[in-house]
């Protein structure tokens, strides 16, 4: 039964989501980091994030039967029941938002509770109704690290935005080149997925390039916030790069091959700028608070 909730709870997919709830918790927090109150919110946020996969796997359990994907699940496999899978959803909501308030606060519980809510209740009817569903997932992915953000300051400044905002931009591509690998199968399913609808993929391909580009300045921009250093820069402008060509390469090709390139493009591209970033935070702090004193940098010198 172990690997059955594991697989209820998507525990390898929600491992991306607590990995973009610490970095956002890391680069929010302006000294040290308190690893006790990192464990609550990575607590909390796991348990919100297995309520919104159990929700999600109850609802759309007749049409992951379709789905040769999928029809292995649990649900669709009759290894557990649906009023059980839906009072477990209740229970880790539940304990997933009180664990936060308790914690760490009641803005990242509110988030998380709304992000459970956008999920199953918005997201997941809206598959097999329009395209626009890809977008409402992206949002409920952008939540995550702004629950780390908030957490760590206690209000959402830029810096969640932003983080928020390349959370966003990524699942675009990453998203699309999925659905594109797994056309007929959503098809399958009845899923109304942009790769299903446009047959040619002329469409895809252009949303999958448009939502590569912004990542190389929203990548950027976290140097120019001061919430990392140089080495943040380079690594995101290198990895942005490497993304965008592997984007252009999908829009020329519009094959599963580009398509399977892509994708695992992009789940490297994550960590290595959100770790990058979480590596070489604070970078620029010292030069930011030495400017900000008279514009001017004073290097100390030794008394005679």
């Amino acid at each position: 039964m172990v690997g059955v909730w594991a697989e209820l709870t998507k525990v390898r997919l929600n491992a991306m989501v607590l990995l973009t709830t610490a970095v956002g918790y890391a680069l929010g927090s302006p000294g040290a980091l308190e690893w006790g109150r990192l464990g609550w919110t990575c607590a909390g946020t796991a348990c919100a994030a297995a309520s919104a996969s159990l929700f999600n796997q109850l609802f759309e359990r007749r049409r992951d039967a379709l789905m040769l994907r999928t029809r292995g699940r649990p649900l669709p496999a009759r290894q557990v029941s649906p009023a059980l899978v839906f009072v477990a959803g209740l229970v880790t909501g539940y304990a997933g938002a009180a664990l936060l308030g308790f914690t760490v606060g009641l803005l990242p519980a509110a988030l998380a509770a709304v992000n459970i809510v956008l999920y199953a209740l918005l997201y997941t009817p809206l598959k097999p109704r329009t395209t626009f569903n890809t977008l409402v997932g992206a949002v409920c992915g952008a939540i995550p690290p702004v629950i780390g953000w908030t957490a760590a300051t206690g209000q959402i400044d830029p810096g969640a935005w932003l983080l928020g905002g390349l959370l966003f931009v990524w699942q675009i591509p990453h998203f699309l080149a999925l659905a594109w690998m797994y056309r007929e199968d959503y098809a399958r399913g009845g899923h109304a997925m942009l790769p299903v609808r446009d047959e040619g993929g002329e469409i895809t391909a252009q949303a999958v390039l448009l939502g590569t580009i912004p990542l190389i300045p929203l990548g950027l921009s976290a140097t120019l916030l001061g919430l990392a250093g140089i080495w943040s820069a380079v690594v995101s402008l290198c990895a942005g790069l490497a993304f965008l060509w592997l984007a252009f390469g999908f829009y020329r090709s519009r094959d599963d091959r580009s398509a399977r390139r892509l994708f695992l493009a992009s789940i490297l591209y994550l960590p290595i700028v959100l770790g990058t970033m979480t590596a070489d935070r604070g970078a620029l702090d010292i030069l930011s608070h030495m400017r900000g004193r008279g514009g001017t940098i004073t290097v100390p010198t030794e008394r005679p």
